[in-house]
């Protein structure tokens, strides 16, 4: 089940990259922006509840589906590069096994814990 899912994750990863290739950025703003979202593990400066809930945020799909969805609404494609760019960083993450965060450590996901076999 776990390859199962690991697979689910890597085909929306791979949709990603295919709706981006419908917008008018150079090819190297996908590869750029992949790890932004990343900087959302600021939050853990504050703790690790506040950083649970920083990451969470910034790695929730819906987030990134609902700010695709707005920019496609809007006529803003800088916005669904956004949506587009949060959307496929989770999927990734997810790939690799790294998943929505608990509050009392950044290793607790919802995958399980990270570096634990």
């Amino acid at each position: 089940m776990k390859n199962l899912l690991k697979l689910e994750e890597l085909f929306m990863f791979a949709l990603t990259i295919f709706l981006f290739s419908k917008l008018d950025f150079a090819w190297w703003w996908y590869p750029a922006l992949l790890f932004t979202p990343d900087f959302s593990m600021v939050g853990y400066l504050g703790g690790a509840k506040l950083g649970a809930i920083t990451y969470n945020f910034v790695h929730h799909k819906a987030v990134g589906i609902s700010i695709f969805v707005l920019g496609i609404i809007l006529a803003i494609q800088p916005l669904q590069l956004a949506g587009l760019i949060l959307f496929g960083h989770s999927s990734m993450d997810r790939v690799m096994g790294y998943g929505l965060k608990y509050p009392d450590s950044f290793q607790h996901t919802h995958l399980g814990m990270i570096g634990k076999a």
